[in-house]
């Protein structure tokens, strides 16, 4: 067919761009950048939170000039990115994600770093995720400064980093955002009229605003991702914007990292400390996010027998009975 196109008086050229060029009306439109990335901190004065390591005296505002490389380690939404794009200043700065990115792709960028007139940091997102070999893979690099590793990582570093790696980094602990800290930030982007919802002039309540921080966990990114939904509904964000937007609250949790470990080791101290509020609480909280009820029953049979033992009996019994 596409060969009697020309003898039909059709130019083939002319309807091959028919077929496959988009109209200027029709062509994709550019994506809008989410709140949470237009509220990103442009220089550590402006970061809410971590006072512990920012700050006057404190370690990473004494190292904004020149940082050495580091280990960022907390949950989620607390500013590892931030803090590592913002201590890199205006030296060069290349990001990867260890999930996406293996030892070929660091290949890549080792190469264009060597390039670099100035000592540039390689920021590597998630980096827990790379097995051994691919952390060794950095070790030359680090010994002949070639850059300066910034590694982000939501596990405990002493478990899924290799140690020669640690030796040759500073691990630095980043806390979830508190509840006061966390209202500012989202105070802040309502009334941020350049990057924020101030513009679009949005209000939220009081309340809906504190439901918005006790439902955030800390996650500064959960909660400004969960503020431009609701000013997405509705530009008066009242607690029934957000309890529809919310639905159900998801917990943090993961049965084989620091949530579980923390959260078992909690349920047993608070029956050890014989605090029933607490143990139903961390029970519950542990059932609620899909722990197995088994695992549980097996903790409180130990618990019966070495923590309670002899001093009551029937506490084994009790505990055998309900597993």
């Amino acid at each position: 067919v596409l060969g009697r196109l020309p003898e039909a008086g059709f130019p083939l050229v002319s309807c091959a761009m028919d077929l496959f060029s988009l109209p200027e009306n029709t062509q994709p439109a550019k994506k809008e950048v989410p709140l949470a990335e237009r509220m990103r901190p442009r220089a550590l004065e402006e970061v809410i939170g971590q006072s512990h390591l920012i700050g006057e005296g404190r370690p990473l505002t004494k190292f904004a000039a020149n940082p050495p490389s580091l280990i960022f380690w907390g949950p989620p939404g607390v500013g590892k990115t931030t803090l590592a794009k913002l201590l890199s200043g205006d030296r060069p700065f290349h990001q990867i994600s260890a999930v996406l990115d293996g030892v070929g792709e660091l290949r890549k960028v080792i190469e264009q770093l060597r390039q670099e007139s100035r000592r540039a940091v390689l920021f590597v997102d998630e980096i827990h995720r790379w097995n051994k070999a691919q952390q060794d893979s950095l070790l030359p690099y680090l010994e002949n400064g070639t850059f300066t590793l910034i590694g982000a990582t939501t596990e405990n570093p002493s478990f899924s980093l290799i140690a020669p790696l640690l030796s040759r980094c500073k691990v630095f602990t980043l806390k979830a955002i508190g509840k006061a800290d966390l209202l500012a930030l989202l105070e802040r982007a309502l009334a941020d009229r350049e990057r924020g919802l101030g513009a679009r002039f949005v209000k939220a309540d009081a309340d809906a605003l504190e439901f918005l921080v006790e439902d955030a966990g800390g996650d500064a990114r959960k909660a400004l991702n969960t503020l431009e939904i609701a000013a997405d509904l509705d530009h008066h964000i009242k607690l029934e914007t957000l309890k529809a937007v919310l639905q159900k609250r998801t917990l943090r949790y993961d049965k084989s990292g620091e949530q579980h470990y923390d959260l078992i080791s909690a349920f047993i101290k608070s029956m050890r400390g014989s605090d029933p509020d607490a143990a139903v609480y961390y029970l519950a909280r542990m059932y609620e996010a899909g722990e197995d009820p088994r695992f549980l029953a097996r903790r409180m049979m130990i618990f019966a027998a070495e923590d309670i033992g002899l001093a009551d009996p029937r506490a084994l019994q009790m505990a055998v009975a309900a597993a």
